[in-house]
């Protein structure tokens, strides 16, 4: 089971909603939130779709239109699919930054610039001593 399962009757989603199940009913219509229908066509509310209904019920209580609740909606959607697609673009990323041979290696010089070494290879550092002695004054 996961928080898309659809579980809930339409009664008891809108207890767990605080709503009233008419208001279940006129959201469905007006496509706010979809739930699932059974074979016999009666509605079933995931955990998801009961999150929803509150968030809708916070947003309306705080004067957001219908259909400012559905374009909110809207936007949380694609921002999760969106979220959802960079997590696996980084993964795919990531897989290939290992998986490629002869992939390259980049390190700072010491003023600052870009290098370029192969796989394996480290880069080179002075072992120089400075040593700083202050200007003598008059």
């Amino acid at each position: 089971m996961n928080e898309r399962s659809p579980l809930f009757v339409i009664s008891v989603a809108a207890e767990l909603a605080g709503m009233h199940p008419q208001t279940l009913r006129q959201y469905d219509r007006l496509g706010l939130v979809s739930p699932t229908r059974t074979a016999g066509k009666s509605r079933r509310y995931s955990m998801h779709d009961v999150v929803q209904l509150r968030e809708i019920a916070q947003l309306s209580s705080e004067g957001v239109s219908l259909e400012g609740i559905r374009r909110v909606l809207g936007l949380e959607d694609e921002v999760a699919t969106l979220r959802a697609r960079v997590r696996e673009l980084e993964g795919a990323l990531a897989d290939e930054m290992l998986n490629r041979p002869g992939r390259r290696v980049f390190a700072a010089g010491s003023a600052g610039e870009v290098i370029s070494l192969r796989a394996g290879t480290r880069v080179r550092r002075e072992n120089a001593v400075v040593v700083w002695r202050p200007l003598e004054r008059e």
